[in-house]
């Protein structure tokens, strides 16, 4: 996995890119990325499958804040991002969310 993080000099955004291997996405149909930034919504940001098997996702975030977020693969399997840039415990079930630091 993956997060790029490209910071715009014009607005007080940075592009951030998020990608998912083939091998983390485990032959999946879909993949949505479900965070702070989209209010968890479980539908709104589709990733997009490449040829390869693996899906990624480029949204715009305000800058000087974190967000929480987690892959939701195929609409049941939970997924953290190993390339986070820390993570935080979940008030929800046992488990950490990812956070990008922007």
């Amino acid at each position: 996995m993956s997060i790029k993080k490209q910071y715009l000099k014009t607005k007080p955004e940075c592009k951030v890119t998020f990608s998912l291997p083939k091998d983390m996405s485990k032959a999946a149909g879909s993949v949505y990325l479900v965070g702070e930034f989209n209010g968890w919504d479980t539908g709104s940001h589709p990733m997009k499958l490449h040829k390869d098997g693996s899906f990624n996702l480029t949204i715009n975030l305000e800058k000087d804040r974190e967000y929480q977020f987690r892959y939701l693969i195929d609409g049941t399997v939970w997924e953290n991002d190993d390339c986070a840039d820390r993570y935080v415990r979940s008030p929800y079930g046992d488990c950490d969310n990812s956070v990008v630091i922007v």
